[in-house]
Order: C-alpha cells, then structure tokens, then sequence
C-alpha cells in the first residue's frame, strides 16, 4: 500500500507501486552523434520493459536520469513496466506480469476468477562504453530473485553505424531456452552445464547458484532509424523456444520477429509482429528525474544598489526587514540578536530547497536593510525552537560578489556553513513558541496485486493537530478520515500463511478496513540539540497505526558532513485493531543503530545501516540505498536480512521495497519545501518489520548536510 505523505511523518502501508507522474519533463531526446557515453537517437523499450528490441534486450542504457513507463499487450501477456536509468552505467526495471491464460489461484472463493500476476525486477551494468573502434558492453539480470519463470541473464554488444544499432547477445535461462550455441562456462567448470530448477525457498532471493547455466543461446537484431525522425524499425533473431513458458508451451513459427516505433512528444507508440503468429502493441511515457521541473511565479532574489546604507543599527526598520525576508526570501524570523558589527537572525526556511538559493535571497535583504557598520551576518536556520545550522556571510564580501563587482561573482565564496556557536545559542532566546498547531493532509493508500482485486485503494484526509509547550516538547495527534475506498472486497483480513513469527504486521488489513474514522497517533515529543552536533529526542504513545510505547534517539551529525550516526531504542506494545484505545499482549523491546553515509565515489546517494531488534524480536541488520536527482527527486531501495530463515519468513524469504520521494516544489507555482513518499512493498511479512516512528532525528535535522531537498 502507498500514501502521498511528508517525510517526517511516517505512516504504516502494506504494498504499492510507483505511479506515472506529468509533469513537465524538459527530456532532450536529440544526442550528438560523436558522443558515445549516451544513448543513440532511436533507443527504446522491449515488451518487458529495458531497452532492447522486441522480446530480446540490448546493451543499449537511456539518458541518465530517464524514468519510462509503459504498457505493452502480447496475446497471452500483458506488462506494466517501469524502467528506470539510476546512473550512466546502470538500469533496473520493475514490472508487472498479467498471465491470461492462467488464473491467480484455482479457490474461486480466495481470487474468483482473476488472472494470475507476477512480479519482477531486472537490473543491467554497462561494463565498457563505446567507442569508434569498439562497441558497448554491458551485462543483464532479468527477473532475479522471484519465481524464476521468466529469469535470464545475459551478455550484449552494442555498435551503431550510421542510422543503424547493431546488436549481438550471448542469453541464459528464459532468454537461452532454445540452446543454439554451448554453453561457453561449461567448458570451464561442469557446474554450468545444468540449470537448476524451480526458485530458492519460497521466492524473493536473487538464485546466485543458478546464473549463466544451462543452455545459451545467440540472439540479437538491428534497430533502423528512418529518416522520419520520429519513427524507428526493428527486426531481431531470439533465443527463446517458448516451451516452458508461464503462460504455457506457445507456438513459435518463426525465431524472426519484427517491431516498429513511433515517438510523439514524450510517448513511444509500438507495434510488433512475433513468433510469426502473433501480432503486439504497446504505449510508454518518458521523462527525466534529472530535468523535470515545474513552472514558478517567483520574484528574482532582491538587487543591491551601490548607494550606502549610512545609519546606526538603531535606525534598523525591523518590521519592514521581518516582512520582506519572509516574502522574498521565505525565512519566517523568529527572533534575533543585534549588535553595532553584527547580526544574526534566527528562523526556519519555508519555501527554497537549495540552501545557496535561500542564503543568497535572505543575504540580500540583510545588505539592503543593514547599516555599513554591521560586518558580519550570521542566519542560523531553526527546527521549532531547535538551532540546527548557522551560516556565516561576510558583509563587505558578500555585497561585492552580489553587486558583481568581481570577474567571476561567486556568492559562495562570501560565506560558509557551521556548527551552531556557543554564542549564537546563548543569545537564542525565541518568542512565541507555545500555542496550538492544526494542519490537514490527503491520503491515498493504494495495494498492486491483490487475490480478490489487482488493484484496491483507499484514500480520505489526515487531521493533524497538537500543542507546542516551548518549541521542543509537544502534545501531537492525528485523526484519519476515510472517504473513498474499495477495501469492502477484502475475502479475508488476517493472512492466513503458515508462519512461526508473532503477527507483528500481517494481521494489517484488519487495521485498515472497517473503520471510516480512526486515531492514527497520539504522543508527547521533545527534542533538542544536547552537544556540538549532537542531537536527541524521546516520545511516548500511540507511535504509529499498530504500535505504542515510549521510546528516544541519539543522532551525531556534523555540518556537511558526508557521515552520520546515532541509535534508536523502543518499548512498544501492539494496538488493538477493535479500537482506538486498547492494547493486544504482546511487548516487544526493539531498536536499531543506524550509520547513515553519502559515499563521494556515487554522487548524489545516501546509504544507510540498521542493525538491531525488529518487532518480531528477529535480530539482522536492513540496507537503505537512496539516488537523489537535480529535480530533487529520491529513488529508494532497501532489504532487511535478519535471522529469520527463509522458511520462517514466508513468501518473499525477507523484507524489502522500494520508494519515491517527490518534492512538493514539483506541484507548485511557488517555491516550497519539503516532499511526498510513495512505497511500494512487494510482499509484506512479519519478519525484519521496524517499527514506524512519528519522527526520525535524521529528518529533523535534514539541513545540517541536505540530502533530500
């Protein structure tokens, strides 16, 4: 299940997929033709989804940063696929399955008369970009780590010349079945001449044993780019005999098939001719993560005249100075501290993302509205009343790099980011900080492969409310509505897999139906900054949709730092699903040390480490991998490997998902700051669950070294 919702304030969902977005995309489909670190002009997608040909992939990568999604229908199947471009070197792709001609059980009272739906995951690595001499090289893994139906590894060249791409393949598995070639690997060890069969446990683990085994086979095909620019034909020899198949042995008259392209804007038209009897189509939606972008109704930041600001800080017209750094420069003044050399002023940021953007804007006003004594400005962005950054700008400096009186400006030379002085925290002193808050939120929780429905949802609004005692201890709530659902469809509301785990998350659908209005949380908070880059919090209530307890936090985290750490440490107990007020029996102490890093050989990538106690008391460690994109866009996966055996775990053999965050800039006319997530969960089991906490110190504390913005 997904819901669109802010990042520091988790809620609970089973599974979900990750939607179509329009925007504005501003894809530059056109490539030099001398530059061979990118995709060719006529790059597309398979039916699977990745880029291939028809049936069969290529070495071929898309522009970086490409998001594609696409529908394609081929008699016995249909696909929904997501192909993502995540670096220049590598691609994955997620894709649903629909099977017509079996169904998704054979119990009519379990799935009724729905098909049956398969999920996978593909990932390709180019291992050697071409050149004039040498063409692309790149390795693949189709549907890695689920049933295996329609698991295959592969080897592909690539070189074009001219209008035409040239592609040679060496496949395994799906891709191999026909065996036109010896298998090369088993000349050298006897252990790849045989496939194993079937899938590793009950499905979900990546069959290390069974890759580039078995029968080979050659296939490949060329790609023509008419002289029309926007259409493209294709014809490729695959390596597929089709039988064992998951729709069954097909009929394959011909190993020829044959495609053609059309691109219109941003979609790709396709139509195909296979196995010389059957004829296919589809549609996809390209944009780009990196260059999509919204339309803004935004003053530029404030200019500088050379005329001199020749008056006493006494003279300040603060109100007028409060009004306009909040409406030019997005920073809502909480209070300051003036001096005849220096000011600093303390705040929080609402509407830049790119701290660059917001000190420059807020650095003009300052240079506008401060007298020639003042030397110093020091902006110490705030989280309620919690000082979390202090950026230091030279007056004289900054003035001269603004007026451009340099040959090169560079505002960023005029300043620079730091730890909260003893100074700047001593003369904090906030007005205002306790009183009621109210928001309000929608919800859209959505579920991708269900038995009773391939798709159920439920969507209404989150009433958020509290009370702030002084900026770091609150009372805070949130009430659910739900106005639009389909969840009455449900055949069953406990999971009934056989599993030796507490019911920690599987009994969830009782959670989400049969109650209109609901309490989603309810707790007191309080957090501060208790040291040099130090920070805690501890909470205690009802924590999340299933769970609550009293539990705290420690998280180190310098000022631009590209390493983080710290630890959480719960006590919960499980919600009744009847009511909002009572307790199940069952307690549990869980917790995790956590390491989050942004290694400088990825750009642009967070990678985070949990090690610790999960609900169901299984002991193991999870993996966050996180790209951020120049639009702001976040692309997550993550895996938790925890003592639990396979066998334990159930269907899936281990927790794991995927994420999208999207920032709200990307909605709105006007800048704004922070984001929307949407998860999907392929399957939801009891092992390696953490518990969702209302706030994570990590995402409070986002502007001491930005990773999402």
């Amino acid at each position: 299940m997904s819901r669109m919702k802010r990042i520091n304030s988790k809620r609970f969902c089973i599974v979900s997929v990750s939607a179509a977005l329009s925007f504005t995309s501003n894809v530059n489909a056109q490539t030099n033709n001398e530059d061979w670190n990118v995709a060719p002009v006529g790059s597309s997608l398979m039916v699977h989804g990745g880029t291939g040909l028809i049936q069969t992939p290529t070495s071929r990568m898309l522009t970086d940063g490409d998001l594609r999604v696409s529908y394609t229908d081929n008699d016995e199947y249909r696909f929904w696929s997501g192909t993502l471009q995540l670096f220049p070197w590598m691609q994955t792709t997620v894709r649903y399955t629909d099977v017509r001609t079996r169904l998704y059980s054979p119990v009519p009272g379990f799935s009724g008369d729905q098909t049956l739906k398969d999920k996978g995951i593909d990932v390709k690595f180019r291992l050697l970009n071409e050149s004039y001499y040498l063409p692309e090289l790149s390795v693949g893994f189709r549907d890695f780590g689920g049933t295996g139906f329609f698991e295959s590894e592969f080897i592909g060249l690539s070189k074009r010349a001219g209008n035409f791409d040239f592609h040679l393949n060496m496949g395994w598995g799906y891709l191999g079945t026909s065996g036109n070639v010896s298998n090369p690997f088993c000349d050298v060890s006897d252990t790849f001449c045989e496939r194993p069969g079937g899938f590793t446990g009950n499905g979900g683990k990546i069959d290390y044993q069974r890759f580039f085994k078995g029968p080979a086979s050659i296939f490949g095909g060329i790609e023509y780019q008419t002289p029309w620019e926007p259409l493209r034909l294709k014809v490729e020899y695959e390596g597929n005999n089709y039988v064992n198949d998951r729709a069954g042995t097909l009929e394959q008259d011909s190993n020829w098939n044959f495609g053609a392209n059309y691109r219109w804007n941003n979609f790709d038209f396709s139509v195909n001719y296979q196995r010389g009897n059957t004829l296919g189509f589809g549609v996809s939606y390209n944009f780009n993560l990196h260059t999509i972008s919204q339309i803004k109704i935004d003053k530029p930041p404030r200019p500088l005249t050379d005329e001199r600001n020749d008056f006493s800080v006494s003279k300040i017209n603060g109100q007028r100075m409060t009004r306009d750094l909040y409406y030019q420069a997005g920073f809502a003044l909480s209070t300051s501290h003036i001096t005849d050399d220096q000011v600093t002023i303390y705040g929080q940021q609402t509407s830049y993302r790119h701290e660059d953007e917001a000190t420059e804007r807020v650095g003009r006003i300052l240079a506008s509205e401060l007298p020639e004594t003042v030397d110093t400005y020091k902006i110490v962005n705030t989280s309620g009343s919690v000082p979390m950054v202090e950026t230091v700008v030279d007056a004289a400096e900054f003035k001269r790099q603004a007026r451009y009186e340099t040959l090169e400006p560079d505002l960023k030379r005029s300043y620079r980011r730091v730890d909260v002085s003893d100074e700047s925290v001593s003369n904090f002193n906030p007005k205002n900080t306790s009183g009621f808050f109210t928001g309000i939120e929608t919800f859209w929780i959505q579920t991708f492969g269900n038995p009773e429905e391939f798709y159920l949802y439920q969507g209404g609004i989150l009433v958020n409310g509290g009370y702030s005692f002084d900026g770091k201890t609150s009372v805070a709530g949130a009430i659910k509505a739900n106005l639009l659902q389909n969840f009455d469809k449900f055949n069953f509301t406990r999971d009934r897999a056989p599993s030796s785990l507490p019911r920690v998350r599987t009994n969830v659908r009782e959670y989400v139906s049969g109650r209109d209005i609901s309490l989603e949380n309810l707790y007191l908070h309080w957090n501060d900054r208790i040291a040099e880059n130090l920070y805690a919090q501890v909470y205690g209530g009802y924590l999340e949709t299933m769970y609550g307890g009293v539990g705290g936090e420690l998280l180190y985290r310098p000022v631009d730092s590209n390493l983080a750490f710290g630890f959480d440490i719960n006590y919960v107990q499980q919600r009744s699903w009847e009511n909002d007020i009572d307790f199940f029996d069952y307690k549990v102490l869980t917790g995790h040390a956590n390491v989050f890093w942004q290694p400088e050989f990825l750009p642009d990538t967070l990678l985070t480490v949990k090690v610790g106690q999960y609900l169901a008391k299984d002991k193991g460690v999870t993996i966050d991998f996180a790209k951020r994109f120049d639009s702001g866009i976040v692309v997550g996966a993550y895996a938790a490997i925890t003592n639990v055996s396979s066998e334990e775990y159930g269907e899936g053999s281990f927790t794991k998902g995927f994420y999208l965050s999207i920032p709200f800039d990307l909605f709105s006319l006007k800048p704004a700051k922070g984001s929307g997530k949407i998860p999907w969960i392929p399957i939801s089991r009891d092992g390696g669950q953490a518990l969702n906490r209302p706030i994570e110190l990590f995402g409070v504390t986002n502007e001491r070294s930005p990773f999402a913005r």
